[in-house]
């Protein structure tokens, strides 16, 4: 298990940038798989991107491909969402999440751990 917590959410203009971080506690940080979700209200929680293990693979999705990058530090126990060219679509809580197994997948219920998340709103 592993305990999360995400920072770095906060108002900012279309255009705009932000990057979130997420603090990791527990020895098998490394051995984890991570991603970014977020959630609109009234909306589904959704995938945005996601790192294995080694920070050589990263997937995104297709509304923030070429937008946004995620990476991680394992001697550090974080991973970054550096977001840049926000749009107001974009406003969501975003969340970190662990997964125990293997591959990152785009699927939440595959996950097994979460932070509380953090508010990004962007205004038009």
């Amino acid at each position: 298990q592993v305990q999360l917590k995400e920072s770095g959410g906060r108002l900012v203009q279309a255009g705009g940038s932000l990057r979130l971080s997420c603090a990791a506690s527990g020895r098998t940080f490394s051995t984890m798989p991570m991603a970014w979700f977020r959630q609109a209200p009234g909306k589904e929680r959704e995938f945005v991107a996601g790192i294995g293990q080694s920070g050589g693979s990263t997937y995104y999705s297709d509304s923030v491909k070429g937008r946004f990058t995620i990476s991680r530090d394992n001697a550090e126990s974080t991973i970054l969402l550096q977001m840049n060219s926000l749009k107001p679509e974009d406003t969501a809580v975003y969340y970190c999440a662990a997964r125990r197994f293997y591959l990152v997948t785009d699927d939440p219920l595959d996950y097994h751990d979460w932070g509380q998340g953090t508010q990004v709103t962007v205004s038009s």
